[in-house]
């Protein structure tokens, strides 16, 4: 511990700082460049951690976000003064609702040039105060070891969630000799032997017990736990709106995903269960229907909500039981206490709940040339366990919900806080991260053309991701809820594309568009065998909206 405390020599604060995440065991940070923090990138000149030049700050902020998912570890991203830090905020608030290990450096004016309103210059705590778990600026250069270690602590521990650091441009610049402190690691939470006895006891004692899990903090093994835990004790899981890879969809316990357009005899069955274990989900609005799903605030079942936040639990609902400790190790442990239950009854049960999810996969066909429960059932047949499914915000993300069979850890990556723009970043951040892997985004028209331009970081790094656009013409969902609400006044919801396969082509990538259901496939092998960023223009019906609704009804 003394060696690693001891003090280097004197080096400026860019080099201190990309010296400290090093120790963090960073291996690639996500920014736009900027002047407000040069010296951060002269220090990242001699260092080993890469370097992800982007278009836009929220590409940046959502590629560190999903690199977070990915790893779980903190996501590191950099952007310059106000504009930049303005345009990151959507990634933020990302890792805020996702909980989502993540630093984000934003490169602050001069120090003597403070509360000058001095340009582009920015208050960060008043700014992220709501979407981060910790907001601070670094005043001394000796101390950006000590603050990038309580960052990462931070980021990582209890609920995980996004930490802001701004960085004067003296500080950053100014020499110094500063310490070289330990890699951070997370504070380890786990429930005592009572809540254990009690959780597995709840569930034997139900005649419908139902476990839902969701929430951030989870890892492989947690997952293989969650598959054994449900077999011992005969009980249905149900994952939480975008956490679909907790568990092997193929499990035979395995009831559904929680969230929007949810399976209805799925939600049948959470209304007559007796007994709910919610392991790390919030019970936010999507995964409860608009906290209707579960009777708020006191559920009409049992609830028992094990949250890595204490503060969580009881924040929207009553539990009968509360537990504050990480999802993850709760999950391990009931795993090891679990008794093998045989129970007639729970045994149907399980089976009943199977059958409806098999049959709610069953697809449902949809007008126009392009079918895309077809292109999600062949994606199904010809991609490998570990190929990654990313998407952002748009009904057109529900194909993937309802009929995508997602087989392995961490090969979802989509925001629970519907963020607009997230599938192609995080597409490139897994790519980057894993690049031996097939990476699908699934992007609408709209959503792709929120952050459209990292297709170039895409190029640029030979990340070579396949983007399927669902091209309709239209803002398909908030089209769908006008003409609910507002019948034959359509404002504001159409669009003018670009054709996107040429976009692709003009990158020096792979482009094709997509006109009917059987050129898919060819298109798609086609893609994958360029071996370059490919971009596939789907041409769907703006007539299909959802996987069920229709334009026309």
């Amino acid at each position: 511990m003394a060696d690693q405390l001891s003090k280097n020599s004197e080096r400026h604060g860019g080099t201190v700082l990309i010296d400290a995440l090093a120790q963090q065991g960073v291996e690639r940070v996500f920014c736009v460049p900027g002047e407000s923090f040069l010296a951060a990138l002269d220090g990242l000149y001699d260092s080993a951690v890469d370097v992800i030049v982007n278009r836009q700050e929220g590409g940046s902020a959502m590629m560190a976000e999903a690199d977070g998912k990915l790893t779980g570890r903190p996501g590191v991203a950099f952007v310059t003064r106000g504009p930049g830090a303005t345009n990151a905020a959507a990634g933020v608030h990302i890792a805020f609702q996702d909980s989502t290990p993540m630093v984000l450096f934003v490169g602050q004016v001069a120090s003597d040039q403070r509360d000058r309103e001095a340009f582009q210059e920015v208050d960060y705590r008043a700014m992220f105060g709501p979407l981060a778990k910790w907001v601070a600026e670094i005043d001394r250069t000796d101390r950006i070891p000590e603050y990038v270690s309580r960052a990462f602590h931070t980021a990582m521990s209890g609920r995980p969630g996004p930490v802001v650091l701004a960085l004067p441009e003296d500080v950053l610049s100014a020499p110094c000799a500063a310490p070289v402190l330990p890699k951070a690691e997370a504070a380890r939470q786990g429930a005592s032997l009572d809540d254990i006895e009690r959780i597995i006891s709840d569930l034997q004692t139900a005649s419908k017990p139902f476990l839902l899990v969701g929430g951030g903090g989870w890892d492989a093994d947690a997952r293989r736990a969650l598959g054994d835990f449900a077999t011992a004790m005969q009980v249905p899981v149900g994952t939480s709106f975008r956490c679909q890879d907790y568990i092997d969809n193929r499990h035979s316990h395995y009831a559904g995903d929680v969230g929007i357009a949810i399976n209805p005899a799925l939600a049948a069955r959470i209304h007559e269960a007796d007994q709910l274990v919610v392991l790390g989900a919030r019970l936010g609005e999507m995964t409860t229907g608009g906290y209707t799903l579960i009777d708020a605030p006191k559920p009409s079942q049992r609830l028992t909500h094990v949250h890595s936040d204490p503060s969580e639990v009881g924040r929207v609902y009553w539990p009968t039981h509360g537990v504050g400790a990480k999802p993850a190790n709760v999950i391990k442990q009931l795993a090891a206490k679990a008794n093998v239950t045989s129970n007639v009854a729970r045994g149907l049960d399980v089976e009943v709940m199977r059958n409806a999810f098999n049959e709610w996969k069953q697809p449902v066909a949809t007008p126009g040339p392009v079918q895309m429960e077809t292109v999600v059932r062949h994606l199904n047949e010809t991609l490998a366990d570990d190929a990654i499914i990313t998407n952002g915000a748009g009904n057109y993300a529900g194909w993937v919900h309802r009929y995508y069979m997602f087989r392995g850890w961490r090969t979802q990556l989509a925001p629970t806080s519907g963020s607009m723009g997230y599938g192609l970043p995080a597409a490139v951040a897994a790519k980057l991260r894993y690049p031996d892997r097939d990476v699908i985004c699934f992007a609408g028209d709209g959503c792709f053309q929120m952050i459209s331009q990292e297709f170039g970081t895409a190029c640029q790094y030979g990340a070579n991701v396949v983007i399927l656009i669902h091209n309709n013409g239209i803002y398909g969902t908030i089209r769908m809820h006008q003409e609910k609400n507002y019948p034959g006044r359509v404002s504001g919801t159409a669009m003018v594309n670009p054709d996107f396969a040429a976009l692709a082509r003009s990158y020096g990538a792979f482009g094709a568009t997509v006109e009917r259901t059987q050129d898919f496939a060819p298109a798609f092998a086609e893609a994958r065998a360029s071996n370059l960023p490919a971009i596939l223009d789907l041409r769907v019906s703006s007539e299909a909206l959802t996987t069920t609704a229709r334009l026309a009804s």
